[in-house]
């Protein structure tokens, strides 16, 4: 039954991305457009206007009428009409929440940290669950090993009911749930998708500069014309993202086919990360950031509950 309900949460939420709106990219000659500058692959159903010179130029050169789009500044939820149940109900909230905290902190750089940290708090007692049966599955490592080694020979049928029989009663031993905190992980695909569709069609966000890292630019772009700074965005990347996994490992995922595939996820986001905008980049790092931080606490909190 809960392996039904994950795969309904799954095709709902796939459903609503691929049928409810999305991206168009900007072509010409069925070649995406890019910005010469930056190296962005630029976005044809922008929702506000751009205010660099050069990406106005582009625009309007491609006969995209920026007249019937409102500023950046004055961009409301509501702008632009309804555009399907995805980018009304998630992208262009998303989008407003990004530039109205950009405009109090003076930078959207920043704004998209600070909106990406509220949603981490926001579903924080979601995340936290998940961290605590990290923890719960370690105190019942020992009792698992035992299970696996008594049903190690042991294939035929009426052994492998046994078997989970067992399992599950450890799990209650310990109070284990295993679905228990999926939630925010079903969410964590809509949520990237998001984030990247309002990067990417806020030019605001995406003309944006953040300790110095053009928003709209992606690391390779940056790297090929000199701005060797952008291989520390990468690294920055590799090595959260290497921490997040490290410590959001459970006690079942401590075998060498599970870290063989941590580290293949590593290495797959730090690639990725070459190719995604800079505002993207740092999204990722804010969330990894605040998965290392939450389970930290966690560990602690169990720690001091031990003495």
């Amino acid at each position: 039954m809960k392996n039904t309900l994950k795969r309904k949460i799954t095709i709902v939420l796939l459903i609503l991305i691929l049928l409810t709106g999305c991206t168009k990219s900007l072509t010409k000659d069925d070649k995406v457009v890019k910005n010469p500058t930056t190296g962005q692959s630029l976005t044809e159903n922008i929702l506000c206007r751009p205010k660099d010179e050069d990406t106005i130029k582009i625009y309007e050169e491609n006969k995209i009428d920026l007249e019937k789009l409102p500023e950046c500044e004055e961009f409301k939820i509501a702008s632009g009409g309804y555009e399907g149940l995805w980018t009304s109900i998630f992208v262009k909230p998303l989008a407003w929440l990004i530039l109205t905290i950009g405009d109090l902190v003076k930078n959207y750089g920043l704004g998209l940290i600070i909106v990406s940290l509220l949603i981490r708090l926001v579903a924080f007692p979601i995340t936290r669950k998940t961290a605590l049966q990290s923890e719960l599955l370690k105190k019942a490592k020992p009792d698992l090993d035992k299970l696996e080694k008594k049903y190690l020979d042991k294939t035929d049928q009426d052994s492998l009911m046994k078997k989970n029989q067992e399992m599950m009663l450890i799990y209650k031993k310990y109070n284990i749930n295993p679905v228990s905190g999926c939630l925010f992980s079903f969410l964590q695909l809509p949520l990237f998708i998001g984030f990247l569709e309002a990067i990417n069609r806020v030019p605001a966000i995406f003309e944006e500069t953040f300790l110095t890292f053009q928003l709209g630019t992606t690391p390779l772009t940056a790297i090929q014309s000199g701005k060797l700074l952008y291989i520390l965005l990468i690294g920055v990347v590799g090595i959260t993202t290497y921490f997040s996994f490290k410590l959001n490992a459970t006690a079942m995922g401590d075998n060498n086919q599970a870290k063989t595939m941590n580290r293949v996820m590593v290495i797959m986001i730090i690639i990725m990360s070459v190719f995604m905008t800079s505002a993207l980049n740092i999204y990722w790092i804010t969330t990894n950031l605040f998965t290392i931080f939450q389970n930290l606490l966690v560990k602690r909190g169990n720690s001091n509950e031990k003495k």
